[in-house]
């Protein structure tokens, strides 16, 4: 067995990207600084923290920093870019 320590940088996750947030990240593809915002719905509070992770994630890989408001009375997320 050969063991080699490497970057984590060269260690890509494919799985969120087969994801039921798949649409969340081609939306965020499309945010523009100044632009409109996602509304993104969550049913409770488990899944808006796994919407959460995905956003960081996101932001992490594209070097951008994605703002969110949340709207918990509707379970509502807005997600968007300052200017």
């Amino acid at each position: 067995m050969k063991i080699k320590i490497v970057p984590r940088s060269d260690v890509k996750i494919t799985k969120k990207t087969t994801s039921k947030y798949k649409p969340l990240l081609e939306a965020l593809d499309q945010l523009k600084p100044g632009g409109q915002a996602i509304e993104a719905t969550f049913s409770n509070e488990k899944e808006f923290a796994a919407m959460r992770n995905v956003v960081y994630a996101y932001n992490r890989a594209n070097n951008v920093k994605v703002k969110s408001s949340k709207d918990s009375a509707n379970g509502k997320v807005y997600y968007f870019l300052n200017k």
